[in-house]
C-alpha cells in the first residue's frame, strides 16, 4: 500500500471514529468516550491505554476513565492475551443490544429518581393550602407524564431480552 492509500485510509478510519461517535454521544456518552468505544470497535485487535492514547491523541489518564465508563457500561471488555503484560481491551459483539440495554437501564434509573422526587414535592405541596391547586394539578400531570415514559421504555426493555 502506497502512502497515499494508507493517508486516505487514515482519513476515512478518522471521519468513522468522528461520524460514530456522534450517534454514540446520544447515548449519554461523552465525546472522548464515544471516540474510544468506536476505536476499540474498529480494530479488529485489543488495545492497551497506550495504544489507545496514541490512536485519540489523548492522555493515558483519559483514556483510563473512559475505559472505566465503557466497562461500567458493559460496552467494552478486558481480555486476556498470553504474554502480555499490560491490560488489553475490546468492544463487545452485539453492539445495538449493548447499548439498547445500557441506554433502557439509564433512563428508567433517571425516570423512577424523577418520580419520586416529584411525589415528594406533591407530598409537601398537600401539606399547605387549598390555594395551590393548579400547581398540584401540574404536578400530577408531570408524574404521570414520566410514568408513560416508564412503561415505554420498561416495553422497548422486555422487548430487547
Amino acid at each position: 500500500m502506497n502512502i497515499l492509500e494508507q493517508d486516505r485510509i487514515e482519513n476515512i478510519n478518522n471521519l468513522m471514529i468522528s461520524e460514530f461517535s456522534k450517534t454514540l454521544e446520544m447515548f449519554a456518552l461523552n465525546k472522548t468516550e464515544a471516540q474510544l468505544f468506536v476505536t476499540l470497535f474498529l480494530n479488529d485487535e485489543p488495545m492497551t491505554l497506550d495504544d489507545m492514547k496514541d490512536v485519540l491523541g489523548k492522555s493515558k489518564t483519559s483514556m483510563s476513565n473512559s475505559v472505566r465508563t465503557l466497562l461500567d457500561y458493559n460496552l467494552v471488555e478486558r481480555v486476556f492475551k498470553k504474554g502480555a503484560r499490560k491490560d488489553l481491551y475490546q468492544a463487545k459483539k452485539d453492539l445495538y443490544q449493548k447499548f439498547m440495554k445500557t441506554y433502557v437501564k439509564r433512563w428508567l434509573e433517571a425516570i423512577d429518581r424523577q418520580i419520586h422526587s416529584l411525589k415528594s414535592i406533591e407530598d409537601e405541596l398537600k401539606t399547605m393550602d387549598s390555594k395551590h391547586e393548579n400547581i398540584g394539578h401540574k404536578i400530577k400531570e408531570a408524574i404521570k407524564f414520566h410514568q408513560s415514559l416508564e412503561e415505554v421504555f420498561h416495553q422497548i426493555n422486555r422487548y430487547d431480552q
